[in-house]
């Protein structure tokens, strides 16, 4: 085959950098057919054929070229259209920028392939600069085969690893935590900051002082305390203690935070070590004893109550639905209609957990769920109750068995279908457990004699199934295999690594690129695999522009909890204005950042609430980034107080807000049922007056109807209309009015007399 690009002196010139616009598209011209104009921007790359991909490749690249208008992309792309044309010569050999750049645009598309593409202009640019001495110095630092020598200091402990392995609802964690109880010092760490709460509660209800430190709180009790419950990330591996237990061991293998475990399993200096988690672990678990020099002793438990799946789908009738039931979906989306539907046809009220929820509104929800003194029978939920909440579900149902994995719709892995179904039938309610947690227990027997008199085990029967037919067989194959076992360990490179290796770049050298270059040039041992950079790079691109930051500092922002989806993301500004202060020094006050669109708490909640959801909860992940980041700048940040009581604010009005989702549904529903009975009356007694009364009624319905919140729910009580002439009462001054005059909000002022004067 011709190569793609006609290499004609007249229409190139290599040494000044110009490449002519119709060189560039020619191959996109001769690739296309007259119906495949819009074939490559409208079909998934995974369709397209290499020729397609290719074509896509070479136009994007004019693209960026236009776009970047640098005398030296010129060269870059001389270079990078001949491999191209190489690759189609002959397909067994493939450079390595060809396959970057395919291999980008089948996993994320041309946004990807377009990062991709710059990064690989810094390569082209980073390859003139560097000598082989700065070459081999670079590879030596990004030599990352030996993690455990990372911890020297551990290395010199003889310490024994406790392995408790067993299915959902089995006991481990519970036998895990006897062991920290009875220890003078100890460590847990865990997944979430609710399971770390939880432990924490435990500790110091039984008499152990212990302390709670997480990204974004730090509670620290009177005196030295012996015990610390924390998130995975924060473990202090300086620390001797005579216990650690680390939860759900089994993220050791995830794609982006794995690294924590693999730092907490070979940095903590603990005489015993306890990992809690599925059966899956153990071959790794037992080669990185093995590696370490430690003892290993493996503890397998089995579940201690039923778990069935059910032969029959509830065939897509809500109506189906039970009290104690939880309907799983896998997007915000599909959850909040779930709740509406279910709301509206079976006039039950429905609590809701998702990932994006605050962990203080996700616990609520539990406990308005767990609590059997309300009408809250059923709840709506994600993957996100797979870890961290006790529930009491009687019932898992899948409302689907695809989810978007954040490129494309795919099956959910037999794994984690046995972890969400793993939460129907728990041994011990959430009531139980926090009984537990005051009164305290002893003994291996414990779980057993702190079953509630009332609960029989026929009650404690876990059930799984779905929404509708499709997915049941998926769901029932799932249920009956092994999950394949994990083979290897997640890490990072230590920040010293990072900022050595920045120093052999220029300073405008965007750090983002310093990331990809470090992971692209490691060298990783096949027991371990690098952690994939989705959010650091992100967060690294969102605050390049800001100056005067240290790479130390940059580092510190991209380990930051910043989760940035695209361009347009509203955590982008924050990022950069929080950036800003860092780099300045100055200006760190919660009411300084116009970033965080405080407002929110002194709007009502009327049309569009769904919108004022996302807008919250987005609000929320800001707090959560400042207060991450008091703790790391605290000259900066100075404001943490104020900053704690606004989130609080923030999940008050949530959790407002999805209340009145569910007051509105169920207005709705006795209206309708009102004015049903009304008509049978009418009908019935033949009341002359009758069409009076129904006209009347038809207003009020509307009327509050209007005066409603049509998004997410009514008031939880609309006050009643006003008589004629009589005027409303002016609303009180809400707690944020001191906020909002600090800052030069709008804050709701008493009416203002004609002759009064300013």
């Amino acid at each position: 085959m011709a190569g793609l690009v006609h290499r004609k002196r007249q229409r190139f010139d290599k040494g000044s950098g110009e490449v002519s616009w119709s060189t560039i598209h020619r191959p996109v011209r001769r690739l296309r057919t007259r119906r495949t104009s819009t074939r490559t921007a409208e079909v998934p790359a995974d369709q397209l054929s290499a020729q397609e991909r290719t074509a896509a490749i070479v136009q994007e690249l004019g693209n960026v070229h236009v776009q970047t208008k640098e005398p030296e992309f010129g060269n870059f792309l001389h270079d990078v259209v001949a491999a191209l044309n190489r690759s189609l010569e002959n397909s067994k050999d493939v450079p390595p920028i060809v396959d970057s750049l395919h291999h980008a645009l089948l996993e994320r598309g041309r946004s990807e392939l377009r990062g991709q593409i710059k990064y690989a202009y810094y390569g082209f640019l980073a390859s003139k600069r560097f000598t082989e001495t700065n070459l081999q110095d670079q590879a030596k630092l990004a030599d990352l085969r030996y993690p455990a020598e990372w911890y020297p200091g551990t290395r010199e402990i003889q310490r024994t690893i406790h392995l408790h392995v067993g299915p959902t609802n089995s006991g481990k964690t519970y036998h895990a935590l006897q062991r920290l109880e009875q220890a003078k010092s100890g460590i847990y760490a865990g997944p979430l900051r609710l399971l770390a709460h939880e432990v924490y509660t435990r500790l110091n209800a039984r008499g152990k002082p212990c302390n709670l430190i997480t990204g974004d709180e730090r509670q620290l009790v009177e005196g030295n305390a012996s015990m610390s419950s924390c998130t995975v990330e924060m473990v202090p591996v300086n620390l001797d203690v005579d216990v650690a237990v680390i939860d759900e061991i089994q993220m050791i293998g995830h794609e982006e935070r794995g690294w924590a475990w693999t730092q907490a399993v070979m940095g903590l200096r603990a005489k015993e070590l306890h990992l809690c988690g599925e059966e899956r672990t153990v071959p790794l678990v037992k080669e990185l004893a093995a590696a370490m020099g430690d003892d290993l002793r493996i503890h397998h438990y089995k579940r201690l109550s039923p778990l069935k799946t059910m032969s029959a789908s509830l065939r897509g009738d809500l109506n189906n639905l039970r009290k104690g039931d939880c309907v799983v979906a896998f997007s915000k989306v599909n959850i909040h209609r779930l709740k509406d539907d279910i709301e509206r046809t079976t006039r039950r009220r429905v609590a809701v957990i998702y990932g994006s929820l605050p962990p203080e509104i996700r616990a609520q929800q539990a406990a308005l769920f767990n609590d059997q003194t309300n009408d809250y029978d059923i709840l709506v939920a994600s993957d996100a109750i797979g870890m961290g909440l006790n529930l009491s579900i009687k019932r898992i149902i899948f409302s689907t068995t695809i989810k978007f994995n954040g490129r494309i719709d795919a099956p959910i892995e037999t794994s984690q279908i046995k972890q969400i179904a793993g939460r129907a039938g728990r041994y011990r309610t959430a009531a139980q457990a926090a009984e537990t947690s005051i009164e305290g227990s002893s003994g291996p027997d414990a779980p057993k004699t702190r079953m509630s008199p009332d609960v029989s085990p026929a009650q404690t029967l876990g059930l799984v199934t779905t929404l509708d037919r499709g997915g049941l067989s998926t769901i029932q194959k799932a249920m009956t295999s092994q999950a394949d076992p994990i083979m290897s360990a997640g890490i990072f490179p230590p920040d010293d690594v990072l900022i050595r290796f920045a120093a052999y770049f220029p300073p405008s050298t965007p750090f983002s690129y310093i990331l990809i270059r470090l992971h692209n040039t490691s060298l990783i041992h096949p027991r371990f695999h690098l952690c994939i950079l989705k959010d650091h790079l992100k967060v690294a691109d969102a605050i390049e522009p800001v100056r005067n930051l240290t790479v130390s500092d940059r580092i510190t922002f991209c380990a930051s909890p910043a989760s940035v989806r695209d361009k347009d993301d509203p955590m982008i500004p924050v990022l950069r204005e929080l950036a800003e202060c860092v780099a300045n020094k100055s200006g760190g006050g919660i009411l300084d950042i116009q970033g965080l669109n405080l407002e929110l708490l002194e709007m009502e909640v009327t049309a569009g609430s769904r919108l004022v959801l996302e807008k919250l909860e987005a609000l929320h992940k800001a707090l959560i980034l400042y207060l991450w980041l008091s703790y790391r700048f605290a000259g900066v940040f100075n404001t943490q107080a104020m900053a704690f009581y606004i989130k609080l604010l923030v999940e008050k009005k949530i959790q407002e807000v999805l209340s009145r989702k569910s007051i509105k549904s169920r207005r709705i529903q006795q209206q309708k049922h009102e004015f049903r009975m009304n008509k049978r009356r009418r009908v019935e007694s033949d009341d002359k007056n009758s069409e009076k009364v129904d006209e009347e009624f038809l207003n009020r319905g509307r009327s509050d109807h209007e005066l409603s919140y049509t998004g997410f729910g009514a008031p939880l009580e609309l006050p009643e209309r006003a008589e004629k002439g009589t005027e409303h009462e002016t609303p009180p001054r809400s707690s944020l009015d001191l906020v909002a005059s600090l800052r030069g909000l709008k804050t709701v002022q008493e009416p203002v007399k004609a002759e009064t004067t300013t």
